[in-house]
């Protein structure tokens, strides 16, 4: 197992994105943007989940919108490469199903988890040590899991079947986030415990 972590960060180092510390950089910019806008809080997990905060939801399709077009280019000019991994249909409905139960349980997204860990919360403490358990036991037993996890369709895209429509694709997909982000209603749950 050693083995695998050691070659997981070989992979990293080699890969050529950029010096560490503008790694770190983009992280910490991540982390105050998450701090902000509170994003980190469980109210604001909660109040998404019984529909009575927008926030989450408009955050992400924005997020994913404007990231979509900014890696479309990067990708196209060479700056960025990403690797299309193989659909097992198993696997995303087994792996959906216990982030769901997670996300609902902690009332955070793993990126969260870090960002509340850095404000002294216990709860995203729990959680991060939860997860590298869960990931310690993914490894150890990825063996035996792969036979459950079902057939592997591929590597399945969207351009696969669109060839050559892929700006098209991309421009359509982040249209059609913006403008769903912008017609949701701004909705701000605020729980009365926040304030103390």
């Amino acid at each position: 197992m050693l083995d695998r972590i050691a070659n997981m960060f070989d992979i990293v180092a080699k890969g050529g994105h950029g010096s560490i510390w503008l790694v770190l950089f983009i992280g910490f910019v991540f982390g105050a943007i998450i701090l902000y806008s509170r994003l980190n809080k469980f109210e604001k997990m909660a109040g998404f989940m019984i529909f009575e905060d927008t926030l989450v939801p408009r955050m992400a399709m924005t997020t994913v919108a404007l990231s979509s077009i900014g890696f479309y280019f990067l990708v196209q000019s060479g700056y960025a490469t990403f690797d299309v991994k193989p659909t097992i249909l198993g696997g995303l409905i087994v792996g959906a199903i216990l982030f769901g139960i997670g996300l609902v349980i902690l009332g955070k997204c793993p990126s969260a988890f870090f960002v509340s860990v850095s404000e002294g919360r216990v709860d995203a403490l729990v959680g991060v040590v939860g997860g590298m358990f869960g990931g310690l036991f993914f490894t150890l037993g990825y063996p035996w899991i792969k036979e459950l996890l079902g057939t592997n369709l591929g590597k399945i895209r969207i351009t696969d079947y669109f060839d050559g429509y892929g700006l098209i694709i991309t421009l359509a997909l982040s249209a059609t986030l913006l403008i769903t982000a912008y017609l949701l209603p701004t909705i701000d749950y605020k729980d009365p415990a926040d304030d103390r």
